[in-house]
């Protein structure tokens, strides 16, 4: 009867249960995450080149001090 208990409470053991559910929602966002920063990234590096280019094309403007 003891190897019967042992199966009935592994079965009714739901401890893991919650992990793996952690686990999942872990990997959904991580997920998330970079499919936002695939989507932005060209948008990111077309605005970094255009900044660096006014930047590098821009003149100093002197305040007459």
């Amino acid at each position: 009867m003891k190897l019967f208990e042992m199966i009935k409470n592994f079965h009714n053991d739901e401890s893991g249960a919650v992990t793996v559910d952690w686990v999942v929602l872990t990997a959904a966002v991580v997920g998330l995450g970079f499919a936002v920063l695939t989507a932005a990234q060209s948008g990111m590096t077309t605005l970094g080149t255009n900044i660096s280019t006014e930047l590098g094309t821009g003149t100093t403007v002197s305040s007459g001090f």
